[in-house]
């Protein structure tokens, strides 16, 4: 039972514990809560709905692009070894993924982890179906991607200005002029370019962010000329209501097929604040097989949202993704074994009797819709 008594503000919640218990709430605190729990609750066939008639690609489909082998990796203590990182690569490409982010090509003094950038990039088994797209800081790394036969680039800014001097030691508007340079060389060489904003709804050093500067930031990284933009929740604080919030604004400049959702999982809202971006017509997710990455900036800020977790959530709402799910809970495992450490993926453990002769098993979560080449571009 659930008691709601305006004159005291108190709730009383019965029989969830083993103990009544009493808490106080104002109504004002609550009932935004209320909405985006009704909201929820209406979702599955909404969200069901949306995704069967947007776009132009698949009638019922979400794209995942894993970051894991470039974000997850980049902040990693460990040296993770060479033949690691291609290994790690290529068992992502047999899973069913369509676009991996692979690596970045920046100076190995504020990167160390990606001073083998260039070997990992040339030794990966590439397929033709499948997007390696790597990270750029600047025109130096634009033409060592170019000269290594790099099909699509990533660029990165932010919607906080003190986490924009902190992270690349500009202004934001520096750091558009810097990437204008960048552009324009990848138009001229036919090369795609996806755009990031980090700190969409929080920032570890400004708070909360008004959702007009993630607009802000959006659209002038589309005018730049790229074809999608990531929205990430770099310090993983967002919820239901300031993702919600944010998103609105942002659709003001940007149509939803332009747009990509990256969360982090520091209080366990990855997934609902996924849900709220399909739920604006978001059909791309960033995601980091084992919960991979951290933000180095942000005290307590955990990893990537699993791509494990996510794939079992989409696929629970009927969204064809392409992917394997055993076989990607092999690969986590794989390279958690090889960091020494436990996924992060609740779907990990929950498969925890999954060995490699059983990557079939399970097969209520496998995707068994029709696998097609998807080329990731709106």
């Amino acid at each position: 039972m659930l008691r709601y008594c305006d004159e005291s503000k108190i709730i009383t919640i019965r029989k969830i514990t083993a103990f009544p218990v009493a808490f106080t709430m104002s109504f004002q605190t609550l009932a935004p809560f209320c909405q985006s729990i009704k909201s929820i609750q209406r979702s599955h066939g909404r969200i069901s709905s949306s995704i069967r008639h947007h776009g132009t690609s698949s009638k019922n489909e979400v794209q995942i692009v894993e970051v894991g082998p470039r974000d997850g990796l980049q902040n990693e203590p460990k040296w993770v070894e060479t033949d690691v990182k291609v290994e790690f690569i290529n068992r992502l490409s047999k899973v069913g993924l369509q676009h991996i982010e692979t690596t970045s090509f920046v100076s190995p003094k504020w990167i160390p982890q990606f001073k083998d950038s260039l070997e990992v990039f040339q030794r990966i088994e590439k397929t033709d179906s499948i997007s390696y797209p790597v990270l750029v800081p600047n025109i130096k790394g634009f033409e060592t991607a170019i000269a290594q036969g790099v099909k699509e680039i990533a660029i990165f800014g932010a919607a906080s200005e003190t986490f924009s001097q902190k992270n690349i030691n500009c202004s934001i508007e520096e750091s558009l002029n810097r990437f204008r340079v960048v552009t324009e060389a990848a138009q001229k060489a036919n090369v795609k370019i996806r755009g990031y904003v980090s700190t969409v709804v929080g920032c570890p050093y400004e708070g909360p962010i008004k959702a007009a500067a993630v607009a802000n930031v959006t659209e002038e990284l589309l005018k730049l000329g790229c074809y999608e933009i990531s929205l990430g929740d770099t310090i993983g604080v967002g919820t239901i209501g300031s993702m919600s919030a944010m998103l609105k604004e942002v659709k003001n400049v940007a149509d939803p097929s332009q747009l990509a959702i990256h969360c982090h999982n520091t209080y366990g809202q990855a997934l609902p604040n996924i849900l709220t971006a399909l739920n604006h017509g978001i059909r791309v997710i960033d995601a980091a097989v084992s919960g991979l990455g951290g933000c180095p900036y942000a005290k307590g800020a955990s990893g990537n949202v699993p791509t494990e977790d996510v794939i079992y959530m989409l696929h629970g709402l009927g969204v064809h993704t392409g992917i394997n799910l055993p076989e990607l809970v092999l690969v986590g495992r794989f390279i958690c074994n090889y960091l020494g450490r436990n996924s992060e993926s609740k779907v990990t453990f929950a498969m925890g009797d999954l060995k490699p002769m059983d990557k079939n098993a399970h097969t209520h979560n496998h995707d068994h819709s029709h696998s097609h080449s998807h080329s990731h571009s709106h």
